[in-house]
């Protein structure tokens, strides 16, 4: 049995042809989900099919679930359709429900229980799930197993659950949903994006319609809110519903549920298109080069959870900061902070570093690790949040090359605002992005005042220029307490 030998036989709820509200590309995507090999088996066990809010998502994946129910199936119809929680869990399954009334053809075969549905000759039922029910519910055998909306999973958790039997060849994996909030490797939605777009998984199917991507050749040179909802040209009233939601919405919500584009926690430092851009992708690493002069920071840490991280960079003769090396020390939490010390003073000293900037953390005891191993430890005189915030023109500006090191793309996209302060979210880390972002704004500093008043000290190292930075605040200090000593108040003449 084909997919629409079942649905062109079917009627929508309100008793209309189901085959007249499925618009062409539907069907097209429809046919491709559901083909079949040579052998007869399902040509793509694992598919994943994205669109904006509102365009039949969840509607398309209850009849993949209806066609799978009924269609053969040698080890039985056993299907499972999982809802984020329990309200879209009713929700799905009522659908579920509505349609079985408004359709005799399915009465026929199927009978309707509080919580689920079954084949009345006993093969198989159709059964609609909080996610949270089947968390950790590892060995299930299936035919169909649906994931609606994964927009919100941000671990692997319940899909490794769900893993398909190897011993049934019939048996899928049907994921739908609209752009995640949290666009960043290890996110399910976002490994699965990129496992797609580039193709390396030959039995893994991939439909995705965005405002600035889709799989579908119609629909790329259509306009972006097209393009991310192919469902609207069908709509009573497409055009003045978007404007209405884009009027209601803050601009970050709706462009994730109307253009499907990923969208950012609530009070994200960055924006993720500066990040992405300035990822050299591929390239985790550069080896050190005679005639450049590179700059170092470290974030340390006590070992008991956070990494002690390190990070390279060098300006190369565009004036571009190039973050060449980012690393932790070796082995994962717990460790030996002073065996990353030794660590990291080897690899400076590869680099020709004798110098190296750092935050103030366990006061000054890694000051005197390093200089165990004669290296210069510099405290840095800003804060995260202000190398945070320094970092970002840096970004928006494309002014920065990263390697591309997962953990550090993480971290930078899930930096947020915590009051006035540039921090990690609860819970996360951000050891990876704070070495990152003390490297580069050392190297994107500009000159001090000082050297243009007293001289030319282009050839000046970062360290003797804050050297003169300390002497200059000095001197400003004392002019100021002397002018509040002799008249009582200061003025900007007196510098």
């Amino acid at each position: 049995m084909k997919i629409f030998d079942l649905l062109d036989r079917l009627r929508w709820i309100d008793g209309s042809p189901l085959r007249d509200r499925i618009e062409p590309y539907r069907r097209r995507v429809f046919e491709e989900k559901h083909c079949t090999d040579e052998n007869g088996w399902p040509r793509y066990n694992l598919n994943l099919t994205g669109r904006a809010k509102k365009n039949s998502k969840t509607e398309d994946l209850v009849l993949d679930c209806f066609y799978c129910l009924l269609a053969p199936s040698p080890g039985g119809n056993q299907c499972y359709l999982l809802a984020n929680d329990e309200g879209q869990a009713n929700d799905d399954l009522n659908l579920a429900k509505k349609l079985i009334a408004a359709n005799p053809a399915l009465k026929q075969y199927l009978v309707v229980r509080k919580k689920m549905i079954e084949r009345k000759d006993g093969h198989g039922f159709m059964m609609i799930l909080p996610a949270r029910d089947v968390a950790g519910a590892h060995g299930k055998t299936y035919r169909f197993a649906g994931f609606d909306e994964i927009h919100e999973y941000r671990t692997w958790d319940l899909l490794e659950a769900m893993q398909l039997d190897p011993t049934r060849p019939e048996s899928q994996i049907f994921i739908t949903s609209y752009a995640s909030i949290y666009h960043k490797p290890g996110v399910p939605l976002f490994d699965l994006m990129q496992m797609g777009r580039t193709g390396t998984d030959p039995r893994m199917f991939f439909s995705w319609y965005a405002a600035d991507f889709t799989t579908d050749p119609d629909f790329v040179e259509v306009e972006p809110e097209i393009r991310a909802n192919p469902s609207l040209p069908s709509w009573p009233d497409g055009r003045n519903y978007l404007a209405q939601q884009q009027r209601r919405l803050p601009a970050h919500k709706y462009r994730r549920l109307h253009l499907n584009l990923p969208g950012l926690p609530e009070g994200s430092a960055y924006q993720p298109e500066p990040i992405m851009d300035s990822i050299d992708r591929g390239v985790t690493m550069r080896k050190r080069e005679e005639g450049k002069k590179y700059d170092a920071f470290v974030d340390m840490s006590g070992g008991s959870s956070d990494d002690a991280t390190l990070a390279i960079a060098h300006k190369d003769s565009e004036g571009r900061i190039v973050v060449d090396l980012v690393m932790n020390q070796g082995q994962p939490p717990p460790f030996d902070p002073r065996a990353a010390v030794a660590r990291f003073a080897a690899v400076l000293k590869e680099w020709g570093l004798s110098t190296v900037q750092g935050d103030k953390f366990a006061g000054e005891t890694f000051l005197k690790d390093f200089e165990r191993h004669h290296i210069d430890y510099r405290v840095s005189k800003q804060s995260k949040s202000d190398m945070y915030e320094a970092l970002e023109p840096v970004l928006n500006a494309r002014e920065v090359l990263l390697p591309d090191v997962s953990t550090l793309e993480q971290q930078l996209l899930s930096l947020v605002w915590r009051g006035n302060k540039i921090d990690h979210a609860s819970g996360e880390h951000d050891d990876w992005a704070n070495a990152v972002a003390g490297v580069v704004t050392r190297l994107s500093r500009p000159s001090s005042p000082l050297t243009i008043i007293a001289g030319d000290y282009g050839g000046l190292t970062h360290d003797q220029a804050d050297g003169i930075e300390e002497e200059r605040n000095r001197v400003a200090a004392e002019t100021v307490r002397s002018a509040i000593n002799t008249r009582g108040s200061f003025f900007p003449g007196d510098f």
